[in-house]
């Protein structure tokens, strides 16, 4: 996957994360809490300038009470060129 395009998946996943959190009214440091994550850690998150291993979307999506599969609920339009 090109560079350019994974980090543009990072953004979107990011701006979901800030989304939900918003939606359910918590600041980062109640989602930290909820988490047992730093808040500075989950605002790098949001930011799209980190990328995060699955155990952590799982800890994110207990945090937010939704199924991990709603941290992905984004539209991205898929190219082929994305994978060569």
């Amino acid at each position: 996957m090109k560079k350019i395009y994974k980090q543009k998946i990072l953004i979107l996943f990011g701006k979901r994360l800030k989304e939900l959190r918003l939606q359910r009214k918590l600041s980062l440091r109640d989602l930290a809490k909820e988490c047992d994550l730093d808040n500075s850690y989950i605002s790098k998150v949001e930011m799209g300038k980190i990328n995060i291993q699955f155990g952590t979307i799982i800890e994110l999506s207990g945090g937010l009470k939704v199924h991990p599969s709603e941290l992905f609920n984004f539209k991205h339009e898929w190219k082929d060129e994305m994978f060569e």
